[in-house]
C-alpha cells in the first residue's frame, strides 16, 4: 500500500522540479533577450550622440551585453538541468 503512494509522490516531485527548471530557463532566456534589446538601443543612441554621451551609451551597452551573456548562460544551464 505504501509503495504505490511513495512512487506517485516521487513522480509528482520530479515533474514539479522539471517544470520549475523549465520555467527558469524561459525566464532567463527572456531576460537575455531584453538585455540584448537594451544593448542595441544604447548602441543606437551612441551612434547619434556627441561626446561625452557617446562614451556613456557605449559603456551602458557593454553592461547590457554582459548581463545578456550571464542570463543566456543561466538559461542554458537550466535547460540542461531540465533534460537531465
Amino acid at each position: 500500500m505504501k509503495k504505490p503512494l511513495t512512487l506517485a509522490l516521487a513522480a509528482l516531485f520530479a515533474t514539479g522540479t522539471a517544470f520549475a527548471q523549465a520555467g527558469t530557463a524561459v525566464k532567463e532566456g527572456a531576460k537575455a533577450t531584453a538585455e540584448t534589446a537594451k544593448q542595441g538601443a544604447e548602441n543606437a543612441k551612441a551612434a547619434v550622440s556627441d561626446q561625452p554621451e557617446k562614451t556613456l551609451h557605449k559603456g551602458k551597452a557593454k553592461v547590457h551585453k554582459a548581463k545578456a551573456k550571464r542570463h543566456g548562460e543561466n538559461a542554458k544551464d537550466a535547460a540542461k538541468d531540465t533534460v537531465n
